[in-house]
């Protein structure tokens, strides 16, 4: 198990948060394309970063909002329900970045992931990197 260790000086800090923007910027790509295809030419990659970056704060706080006030409603149930209602939200949130339907939204998260798939083979392959642990299994 890896941990979380936040730099301590400053320029630690700059290149960390460097690191977040240049990273947000590599997940935004096959997003952008994704939306590309599946909006018909309509979108541009601040769509897609702003999909991406607003996905992820949606889904966090969703997730441990409900699962801490339901939580101690329901129980460890809440957690069940949080997972769906957060990946509700998060899609929610591509609709709007896209400004397309739920099911064209749908296929936007399906095809960046397919496209993220073969990014990271072919940076295997190329160079020897990985993405991070991606996979939700």
């Amino acid at each position: 198990m890896t941990t979380l260790q936040f730099p301590t000086t400053l320029v630690g800090a700059v290149v960390y948060l460097v690191g977040l923007v240049i990273l947000w910027a590599i997940v935004s790509v096959p997003v952008y394309f994704a939306g590309k295809v599946l909006t018909g030419g309509k979108s541009d990659f601040l769509d897609a970063m702003g999909a991406t970056l607003g996905g992820a704060v949606a889904y966090f706080v969703v997730y441990f909002a409900v699962s801490l006030f339901l939580g101690a409603v329901i129980g460890d149930s809440a957690s069940a329900f949080a997972l769906l209602l957060a990946l509700l939200v998060w899609l929610a949130v591509y609709r709007a970045a896209f400004r397309t339907s739920w099911v064209r939204a749908f296929g936007i998260v399906i095809l960046s992931w397919v496209i993220l798939l073969i990014l990271d083979y072919l940076a295997v392959s190329a160079f020897g990197v990985t993405f991070p642990n991606f996979l939700p299994f």
